[in-house]
């Protein structure tokens, strides 16, 4: 705890006046886009679906960058939990819950560089599903981070 607040204490002016600049709106259930929404997955924008397979398209905003530029790290996360979890959606059911990820960050992205992101199924076995993600740099093919994505989903038939 005492390391916790010895980082917030440590925190530049300058960093404290733009986190206290951060302006949250409530959100308003299916009427406008949540903070999640806004901040996180806008831009994604998905190029091909099949059963099992989805490939995306997501241009690298400057909000997402470290202080180096790079894209950060937790971003990537979320980029496979989105994809991996929309390989596996069923429309009408409800979403499937993370279990577990495993990514390998082997590259880096840049502000504005094009991602291409491509998740497929590996299998199912009851509630479980496993999925790969693949997040490559559009325009020269290098892969930035590789993920598996575990998820579960117990879904009661209606019928």
């Amino acid at each position: 705890m005492e390391k916790a607040k010895a980082l917030i204490e440590g925190i530049s002016k300058e960093d404290s006046e733009l986190l206290s600049s951060l302006t949250i709106p409530p959100h308003r259930l299916s009427v406008e886009s949540s903070f999640y929404e806004y901040y996180a997955i806008r831009g994604i924008r998905v190029d091909r679906v099949e059963p099992g397979f989805v490939s995306c398209t997501f241009r690298v905003p400057h909000r997402l960058t470290d202080r180096e530029g790079k894209l950060a790290s937790g971003a990537i996360a979320n980029l496979v939990d989105e994809v991996g979890g929309a390989v596996v959606y069923v429309e009408g059911l409800p979403m499937n819950v993370s279990v577990d990820m495993s990514i390998s960050y082997l590259s880096a992205a840049k502000c504005d560089d094009e991602l291409e992101i491509v998740g497929r199924c590996l299998g199912k076995r009851g509630g479980y599903s496993g999925t790969s993600v693949l997040v490559r740099n559009k325009l020269t093919g290098e892969l930035i981070a590789e993920g598996r994505h575990s998820l579960f989903g117990r879904h009661v038939s209606k019928m």
